[in-house]
């Protein structure tokens, strides 16, 4: 016997919260095939609770509670058969998601336009602060309410630290972090828990009690800052944060760690055993934030390099390897090496892709339609091919 997400034709109208317009979510068994619903493939750590308060905003995983963090996990699940192209759903037909990336991304941008094209919304663009009224003075309280006017919500990278919590300040349309300089990336943080539990789930892993190294740019690398944050939420487990000399990790972000009773690791090299970790996740050194001291004379040795012979002679045969990407694959760069193409210990795309139901999960949310999705799919019409990438490997 197994337990499942109940539908939302099965939730009593009595259920419905009216302090948060969400049905609550119920649990039913059944041992008739035909009778059960689509299985997802995630989500085995991630507890049923209440209808989720969340914020107003997604400005930094500071503002999430566990139990916020494993809504968002369910629901991400839920929109795995339309981000994989195999339904369709109309719910935020008409709403229209402005986005604003005043900092060169792809995945991110692309990502967010994806997932909300996906619920039936569409998208406004702006890129750059040269094709932006900024360029010529205004200020984020102007700009954020002019936009207000224009979306009903709105995803904001920057490269200044606090920028895009002063853009949210000046508005009530829902407001997403798309990356604030050095600070955080909450929208990359859960799309990785997503994938490391799904990984988990297929080779037969916990989360608790889990060994995670993470190496590269600790200091500026903001998708580091909200995953240990967002980790520190769950279990205790192991943490060991390998990063060269000036780009460790902030302190403050290891004592909020280890006061959560985790075990949190310092070292200076990958040339050492990591025979018992469970997931590799490595940075890019995120040189556009080096001062001109900094940037003089750096140079990152193969000791930080994420290659087949470091998994294949210091990692296990199931170490994952994650990053946020974009990866630097010149050789030059010591950055995640290209020679792990096709290898299923990779998870970067697998990665990539679980960006797109999580992106969905956080506008279903915050937009309050998460428990409306059941409510019109339909099967897709057009060809979807049964891999995506030449070298993605068969799990």
């Amino acid at each position: 016997m197994q337990w499942h997400v109940g539908s939302i034709a099965a939730i009593p109208w009595e259920c419905l919260d009216p302090g948060h317009k969400r049905f609550q979510m119920k649990l039913y068994a059944t041992t008739d095939e035909a009778s059960r619903p689509q299985r997802y493939t995630s989500g085995r750590s991630f507890a049923p609770a209440e209808a989720m308060p969340m914020s107003h905003h997604l400005l930094s995983v500071d503002s999430l509670s566990r139990d916020d963090v494993d809504h968002l996990m369910r629901v991400a699940a839920r929109m795995e058969p339309i981000a994989q192209r195999r339904q369709v759903t109309r719910v935020l037909e008409g709403a229209v998601l402005g986005n604003l990336f005043f900092e060169a991304s792809t995945r991110t941008r692309v990502s967010f336009n994806a997932a909300f094209c996906r619920l039936g919304g569409s998208v406004c663009d702006t890129t750059g602060f040269t094709f932006s009224s900024m360029a010529k003075g205004e200020s984020l309280y102007d700009t954020s309410r002019v936009m207000s006017g224009y979306c009903d919500a709105i995803v904001m990278r920057h490269p200044e630290l606090g920028s895009v919590t002063e853009f949210a300040a000046a508005t009530h349309v829902p407001v997403i972090n798309g990356g604030d300089g050095p600070g955080e990336h909450p929208s990359q943080a859960l799309l990785d828990l997503y994938t490391i539990d799904k990984e988990f789930t297929r080779l037969g892993k916990q989360l608790a009690g889990a060994h995670v190294l993470m190496t590269g740019d600790l200091k500026y690398g903001r998708t580091v800052h909200s995953l240990i944050k967002l980790l520190s939420l769950y279990a205790p487990m192991r943490i060991t944060l390998v990063a060269p000399p000036g780009l460790e990790m902030p302190s403050q972000l290891i004592d909020l760690v280890t006061s959560r009773g985790h075990r949190v690791e310092q070292r200076d090299s990958l040339a050492q055993e990591y025979a018992d970790v469970d997931v590799v996740y490595t940075t890019r050194i995120q040189k556009e934030r080096f001062t001109a001291e900094m940037s003089e004379g750096f140079c990152l040795s193969r000791d930080f390099t994420v290659d087949r012979a470091f998994l294949d002679t210091r990692c296990g045969r199931d170490t994952l390897v994650m990053h946020p990407l974009p990866r630097d694959s010149r050789p030059e760069a010591n950055d995640l090496d290209v020679d792990l193409n096709g290898d299923p210990r990779l998870a970067v795309f697998r990665q990539t892709d679980n960006g797109i139901p999580v992106r969905m999960a956080i506008f279903a949310t915050l937009l309050e339609v998460d428990e409306l999705i059941e409510r019109e799919l339909r099967p897709v019409r057009w060809f979807v091919p049964s891999r995506l990438g030449v070298d993605d490997p068969a799990l």
